[in-house]
């Protein structure tokens, strides 16, 4: 593992080569889980402000259950994380015209609607973060449902971390990520190191 300030990151997040293959997914990191994506409070009260600018790209039967339960939810391990439809499906998402599973928050972001892209736990999937008191552990979440997007970041030998370049600066900052690919460089150039 490599330390970079207060943050612990396991070599598969230089080693793993990742791109999203939403033609083959379709998504399924939106539908499949035992948990909605988890949020900060910020991400809760965000969701909870501009819910009625993007409610309108979800179905009837998902507001039912925004309406019923609230924009944000506890779930079984006490964090705050988005509703559920049927305890698997994140309840912002629609099907589009390709029969893609997408994002209603993203959407209205990037129809200029609102300034909230989406939470970041769901931007920087398949890297997942556990918070600890003294440091965040940043690992890479290896799921079948993202075989196809492992395979496609191999094919075009993309690391996992410059896919995810863009979230990685919104959570930690243009310095960190600058530190981060000074790590991949060094771990590129002295392989046993991450043995």
């Amino acid at each position: 593992m490599i330390q970079i300030g207060k943050t612990i990151i396991s070599f598969d997040i230089f080693e793993g080569e990742f791109l999203c293959d939403l033609q083959h997914c379709k998504g399924a990191c939106c539908i499949e889980g035992d948990s909605g994506a988890p949020l900060t409070q910020e991400e809760a009260i965000e969701i909870e402000t501009y819910y009625s600018v993007f409610e309108k790209y979800i179905s009837p039967e998902y507001r039912t259950v925004v309406e019923t339960v609230g924009t944000s939810v506890t779930d079984n391990d006490g964090e705050l994380v988005t509703p559920l439809i049927n305890n698997k499906e994140c309840a912002y998402t629609f099907i589009d015209d390709d029969s893609i599973t997408k994002c209603a928050i993203e959407k209205a972001y990037f129809n200029n609607e609102i300034p909230f892209r989406k939470p970041v736990s769901c931007h920087l999937f398949p890297i997942r973060i556990t918070e600890y008191d003294d440091f965040d552990a940043i690992n890479y979440q290896e799921l079948k449902i993202c075989l196809s997007g492992k395979e496609c970041g191999k094919k075009h030998k993309l690391p996992l971390y410059k896919f995810l370049k863009e979230p990685l600066i919104r959570k930690y900052g243009e310095e960190w990520y600058g530190e981060l690919e000074i790590a991949a460089e060094y771990l590129k150039r002295n392989p046993s190191k991450s043995k």
